[in-house]
């Protein structure tokens, strides 16, 4: 939900929210015992030129015609060329880096070309301009009007077992379009149960029947195969209308039709699907938060672990270089300019972890780097970079890099903030750091604890270090587990190594902040807190 860009600030032009769906065919295949395991990552061309990285879909496992659920929504500015870049990949490993896995092709075309056509299928090309194989790749445009979303609770009874004993369940939504069926959600697999019951889940009105109630829906049951062969369980089809119906004392309930199966005799169906609730709200936008007067809380945690480099010598990642330099002001200063514009006091907590610090030299993870514990607040931007440059000289770079202490700790105000009911302030956490965390375990429990407070925590990687811990915590393709097993309420970390972007101070501070409007909105939303200054009467659905 993040914008990008914009016309300049003079221009009266407001921005058209567009959603984009991506599905690819016919991809090459890359795996010799097995097929590609796609993801495409979207780019998007700056003023000065240079691409960034704006979102990626989830990874698709041993498919080469995969369809995308995970959508971008962009802001479309008619008098602005807007260049977009589409990149899909083969993964082959659990690193955020793209550069090692294998590249099945990109597309590069101007938002305003997919708009003008709603929906666009052209052949994916390699860097060479050659073709990617037989490789394309189709992208659906959709403009943002109705911010409706439908609340779902769904399980299942009495599914065919496809394996012995047992099916791995998983629904798949789609949407009727004029060129066919469109897919609008996927649900996560339920391993090992032919009577699952599903997380509850979210689908705007939008991708799931362009808001017409009375719009057909598909409803398909697959058992999941790694192979990426899924069989069909069965399907079905029905209205919003006819789910809207549902409810926990009378859930509404379909046969799941298999139609090879169909025709057997005393065929009855492939079991039965049971929607608990269906519920249509309203989904307030990031922009309904803010200007309705919701506060962006700014913390920084820095990273002054030993594994940085004595400050005093050119190697290390805390030397300041005579222009006033270093990775760590650099990300400071991108982020920070940007999230300052929703703090309406521009007063920031900042701490520093893992060093000695004065007057007794004690090993602190939470330290402020003013020293001040009762004020640890600077003013602005400018205030945390002076703050930081006259602490570097009085702190011994020590260890270990611990997480856990910072978030606990910026954590324990968003959950007062929760207790007021209200959705007035929302957290977020920038940590800069080098490299491994010390304390994982401590740091995933504190993670997931903090999913269900109104939080956010930013990653950015200095250094060249290995980050795999880091990318680990950033679970855009499933929800973090503490080591107790309990699970992430939602994704709230967003990672970024910094030399991805080689000092464009614009491009990072846009791909650390792509996600949080979407965190923002998806937490206040998902507790039915209205921004502070929305009346309270009663919308219409």
């Amino acid at each position: 939900m993040a914008s990008f860009g914009p016309p300049s600030s003079g221009s009266s032009h407001l921005a058209t929210k567009v959603e984009l769906t991506i599905s690819c065919e016919n991809l090459m295949d890359m795996d010799i015992f097995s097929k590609s395991d796609p993801l495409c990552a979207l780019y998007i061309n700056t003023t000065d030129y240079n691409w960034y990285e704006f979102g990626r879909t989830e990874m698709i496992l041993n498919c080469l015609n995969p369809k995308f659920a995970k959508k971008f929504v962009l802001d479309y500015y008619f008098e602005t060329v807007q260049r977009l870049k589409f990149c899909v990949y083969d993964i082959d490993n659990n690193t955020h880096d793209l550069s090692d896995d294998d590249f099945l092709g990109e597309l590069e075309l101007t938002l305003g070309q997919i708009v003008s056509s709603k929906q666009l299928t052209r052949p994916l090309l390699l860097p060479d301009r050659r073709p990617a194989g037989h490789g394309s790749i189709t992208i659906c445009a959709e403009e943002i009007t109705d911010t409706r979303i439908a609340n779902f609770e769904v399980s299942a009874r009495r599914l065919d077992k496809k394996y012995l004993w047992w099916s791995d369940p998983f629904l798949e939504f789609f949407k009727q379009t004029e060129t066919g069926w469109q897919l609008a959600h996927r649900t996560e697999v339920v391993k090992n149960n032919v009577n699952p019951t599903w997380r509850p889940f979210r689908i705007s009105l939008r991708a799931l029947c362009g808001g017409d109630a009375e719009k057909t829906i598909r409803v398909d049951c697959f058992d999941h195969h790694i192979s990426g062969s899924h069989s069909l369980i069965g399907s079905f089809k029905t209205t919003l209308a006819q789910l809207q119906e549902a409810s926990h004392s009378s859930p509404v309930e379909f046969e799941c039709i298999n139609p090879k199966k169909q025709n057997k005799k005393d065929y009855k169906n492939s079991g039965v699907i049971c929607v608990k609730r269906c519920q249509v709200e309203r989904e307030f936008t990031f922009l309904d938060y803010i200007m309705g007067g919701c506060q962006l809380n700014f913390t920084i945690a820095i990273d002054f672990t030993g594994s940085n480099g004595d400050p005093r010598t050119p190697q290390s990642l805390h030397y300041i270089n005579p222009e006033g330099y270093n990775e760590y002001l650099a990300a400071i200063w991108a982020v920070g300019n940007v999230v300052q514009d929703y703090d309406s006091t521009k007063m920031f907590p900042v701490f520093g972890f893992g060093a000695q610090v004065p007057p007794l030299g004690q090993v602190s993870h939470e330290f402020p780097i003013n020293f001040d514990a009762a004020n640890p607040f600077c003013a602005g931007i400018e205030g945390v970079v002076t703050a930081y440059q006259q602490c570097l000289p009085q702190l011994k770079l020590w260890g270990p890099t611990n997480f856990s202490p910072v978030i606990n700790h910026v954590a324990c105000f968003a959950r007062q903030a929760l207790q007021q009911h209200t959705a007035s302030q929302y957290f977020v956490l920038l940590i800069i750091t080098d490299g491994v965390i010390t304390d994982m375990d401590q740091t995933r429990s504190a993670i997931v604890n903090a999913s269900r407070l109104p939080m956010s925590i930013i990653i950015v990687g200095v250094g060249g270090e290995d980050f795999s811990a880091m990318e680990f915590l950033d679970s855009d393709d499933s929800l973090l587990r503490a080591p107790n097993n309990e699970i992430a309420a939602r994704d709230i970390v967003q990672f970024v190594p910094f030399r991805q972007f080689q000092g464009n101070r614009v491009a990072l501070a846009q791909s650390v902040l792509a996600e949080l409007p979407d965190q923002v909105t998806s937490f206040f939303n998902s507790y039915k807190l209205k921004p502070p200054n929305t009346s309270n009467a009663p919308e219409l659905l």
